[in-house]
Order: structure tokens, then sequence, then C-alpha cells
């Protein structure tokens, strides 16, 4: 078991604004990639839970099973144990911990997942080095991570390039790598694993309500989120800038052709 903690912080924060974007997560829409491999007596490790509406769909392909879901952030979690008791899910427990010093033994767990976490992240190799320590022989490690350089939207709004410029800066000032996606296999097999599967998909918003929804989360996010609070005291951005940037959101919703992708690379990996 290691002791290390990590050195990186969440770019993303826990805002209002960024819980509401990441409850709309479902086991379906984001670990789709890993449903098929799931049995129903498994038991799942789910690093980086947040509010746990990806950790509590898993419970319910694992009906005799077990799911725990790890957060560094513990003010979430009474938000998660919520979810879980609104449906009625037992076979699950919430924790704090580190992904990269997890306090579990050898071979602890089936399965060991992340989403959208080792992007944030100081040593991905040494997390999924750690996600591996704890899978079972013959279990699995899976991890999704968006490429924030190949987003794809429409119409190209001036201040759009900005925004990704922008996050790019913060999140590497935060000492992550945006573009974690396109490492995810090198990442794993660096950190040992040799059995490696890799696919990738996206979310894509392109009708009324989602462009919405999702124009309204930025033009907050870009203003109040832990985004925007490190974007100032990093002097990477002014609060100008930041206006600027949230108003561009909100021209772009308003686009009645507007729509967004975000892509993902998956990575299955199975232990031998």
């Amino acid at each position: 078991m290691s002791a290390k903690t990590e050195k990186a912080t969440y770019t993303h924060g826990h805002h209002a604004s960024v819980l509401r974007s990441h409850s709309t997560r479902t086991a379906l829409n984001s670990a789709g990639f890993l449903l098929p491999y799931l049995k129903p007596d498994m038991k799942i490790l789910d690093i980086g839970c947040g509010p746990a509406t990806i950790t509590v769909d898993l419970a319910e392909y694992v009906p005799q099973g077990h799911v725990t879901g790890l957060e560094r952030v513990g003010d979430i979690l009474p938000q998660a144990q919520a979810l879980a008791d609104s449906r009625g899910i037992k076979h699950i427990d919430f924790v704090v911990g580190d992904g990269n010093g997890l306090s579990y033994p050898d071979e602890s767990f089936d399965v060991v997942f992340c989403h959208q976490v080792l992007q944030h992240v100081g040593d991905p190799i040494g997390m999924l080095r750690e996600m591996n320590r704890v899978a079972k022989k013959g279990g699995i490690v899976a991890a999704r991570d968006a490429d924030y350089s190949v987003f794809m939207w429409f119409p190209e709004i001036d201040g759009l390039r900005d925004w990704q410029k922008l996050y790019d800066q913060v999140a590497r000032y935060n000492g992550g790598e945006p573009n974690a996606g396109r490492f995810l296999h090198s990442w794993a097999r660096q950190a040992g694993l040799e059995d490696v599967r890799h696919t990738v998909s996206s979310w894509s918003y392109g009708n009324k309500e989602d462009v919405k929804w999702w124009s309204e989360t930025w033009q907050e996010r870009a203003l109040k989120s832990s985004f925007a609070t490190t974007a100032l005291e990093g002097k990477l951005a002014t609060i100008e800038d930041l206006e600027r940037i949230s108003k561009t959101w909100k021209q772009w919703g308003e686009d009645v052709d507007a729509l967004i992708s975000i892509p993902s690379a998956e990575i299955v990996c199975f232990k031998h």
C-alpha cells in the first residue's frame, strides 16, 4: 500500500455549475465501453466518483457484487450517498481517499475504474500503476478521459479558441494534462499493463435543450468555478477575459445551428 499523495489540483472544482454538468453522466453515456465486461458478482472501485451518478449506475450492473466510490473531496460524498439511498442501492459505499496512494491491499477489486480523472493527475502513470496493484489477477483496469485540443464545435465564434487556450493553460498550471485521452493507452503500458484495448467515443450536444444546458453551464463556470479562480490567481486571465469567454458561450448557445462534440479515449486493460 502506497502513502503517496496527489499534488495536482482538480481544475474544475465542485462549484454547483460543475456538479450540474457532472450529474448528467451515466454508466451508459460515460462507461459504455466497460459495461460488456461486467459480471453480476464483481467488486468495483470507482476512483474520483464525484456526485456518483456513474458509480450508482454501475451498482445496478453488479447486483451480487459491491461498488466503492472513492473521492479526494469528502464534501461531495453526502450527495453521492443520498443518490444511492434514493435509488435503494445498498451494496455501495463511499470513502475519502487518494487514487495515487490507495489504502487497499493488493488484488482487492475485480474492476478498478476512473472517469475524467487522469487528466487532472500529476502522475497518471503512477495512478494507473496503483490501480493495477489493487486489481485482482484476471481483473480489469479501465479509464476514460477527454482530449481538450480536439473538441469540435459549430459555429466557429471568435472567443471559443481563447477559451480552449485558457483551459489548457489553467489545467497545466494545476499540474494536469488536458489532452490526456491521446496518452491513455501509452500511460497504461508504461504502468505495466500489457493487454490494453483502446476505443474512442464522444458526448455530442446538438439539440436545443442540450445546447442551452452546455452554454449556460460554461457561462457560469467561466466566472465562478475553480477554473475561473485559478485563472485569476495564476494571472493567466483577467476578469474581463473571463467575462468575455462567458459571453462567448452565451452567443454560441443562442445560434440555431450550435453543436459541440467532446471526444474521449477509453482503455480497458486486463490484468494477467
